[in-house]
């Protein structure tokens, strides 16, 4: 079951201005389960969004990058599950595009104002028939309120649903923005299969909504490992509709757009963690801190030595403090002039290594006691300069190889 992490409820789901949302039940992969979503938006809402950098990447991405650059603006987005639409040549890019213009003809507009989005098995052809005969249920019960419903039509191999709202005061104006995500499994920066759609009713200059979306990415879905694999489909996409009762924001230095930041990336990094939590067989939910580096990237690099490593992982599976696995992912982690004397390494508050070694205070029982939490802190102190980084992981449990072994069955 997922770590800590509690199923959302439709109530607190708040509706955005502009944002309508519809379902059905296209039996894609397999029969009785939502695995169609359209989001239509309203005319003069803006759209910016960050992509996997898989160079294997898959044709709605592609198409979906297309879409964007043109000039006539985004009506609506399309989510299929079940099927990646990845691995597939120009047939598959054909049929992203023959998806689009389906559901161009429903809702009255160009087929390039159209957002494709797919997940699920790679190398497989599109069933771009059953795709375009599950539309009009999805256009036919669209509504404001349908988020979780959006939310559990975007799952794969996720448990649990990915969703959450917040409201925020800026200039006397209440802004919306409610988001929602799906990811359990192949999942690791650039981008981490992940897919993200969060939006807010703020009006927001183009130029600014995309420089918010990339530094939500980076503070949110860049910062979390599940098993290390890159999807070639991961995307993450902000909608700004402009229908609240705030002016435009366009100066990033603004106190409204630094508020909007803030609230962006606080909706973002909850559904960040939320993948890590349903990570497929997990555990434990870890969280990953190095401190006083020389820069964020070398943090980082620490960072993901330890996140990623199998060993690392199965021991915290098995609630073993074998934690000397964590010095050697530090150490073969690429710092070059990393003074290992230096580095202070501690679990929760339990101080583990320092001046090269087992800290003189260690005890087993401490690494013990922590090691049974299914919330645990791993933290390393470099002591080489100012900067720091978090990351989120999990654990490898038997049912990682479980699940994977059997996707396709």
């Amino acid at each position: 079951m997922p770590v800590n992490l509690t199923p959302p409820v439709a109530a607190q789901l708040l509706p955005v201005a502009g944002v309508s949302l519809g379902i059905a039940e296209a039996n894609i992969k397999r029969p009785d389960r939502k695995d169609l979503l359209v989001m239509q938006l309203c005319d003069g809402a803006r759209v910016a969004g960050v992509f996997t950098k898989n160079r294997f990447c898959a044709a709605p991405v592609i198409v979906a990058r297309e879409h964007l650059a043109q000039p006539d603006g985004i009506r609506a987005l399309l989510v299929n599950t079940g099927n990646a639409n990845a691995g597939t040549g120009e047939q598959g890019m054909s049929d992203a595009r023959t998806t689009c213009a389906a559901l161009a003809g429903l809702l009255g507009c160009k087929t390039n104002q159209i957002l494709p989005f797919s997940t699920g098995v790679i190398m497989e052809p599109l069933p771009v028939a059953k795709i375009a005969a599950g539309l009009p249920a999805a256009v036919t019960n669209m509504r404001a309120d349908n988020w979780l419903a959006a939310a559990q039509a975007i799952m794969t191999t996720d448990i649990v649903a990915k969703a959450i709202s917040k409201q925020v005061k800026i200039d006397g104006a209440t802004v919306t923005i409610t988001g929602i995500a799906k990811g359990s499994g192949m999942i690791h920066p650039n981008m981490a299969t992940m897919l993200g759609y969060i939006a807010t009713d703020a009006a927001i200059a183009q130029p600014l909504l995309q420089a918010m979306v990339s530094e939500a990415a980076n503070r949110s879905f860049n910062c979390i490992t599940v098993d290390g694999d890159t999807s070639t489909n991961d995307a993450l996409m902000l909608i700004a509709t402009g229908k609240a009762a705030l002016p435009e924001v366009k100066a990033a230095d603004s106190q409204a757009a630094k508020m909007l930041q803030a609230a962006i990336s606080e909706v973002a990094i909850y559904l960040a963690q939320a993948i890590v939590r349903d990570g497929e067989g997990a555990t434990k939910f870890i969280t990953v801190c190095v401190e006083g580096g020389n820069s964020e990237d070398e943090c980082k690099q620490i960072g993901y030595a330890i996140a990623r490593s199998p060993l690392v992982k199965t021991a915290f599976f098995a609630s073993d403090p074998n934690l000397g696995r964590i010095l050697a992912a530090i150490g073969y982690a690429g710092v070059a002039d990393l003074d290992v004397a230096a580095l202070r390494l501690y679990l929760d508050d339990v101080l583990v290594a320092e001046n090269g070694g087992r800290a003189a205070s260690y005890r087993e029982e401490d690494g013990q006691r922590v090691m049974q939490q299914s919330d645990i802190t791993i933290r390393v102190v470099l002591g080489r300069g100012a900067a720091n980084a978090t990351l989120w992981t999990c654990d490898f449990s038997y049912d990682y190889v479980k699940i994977n072994a059997s996707y396709r069955s």
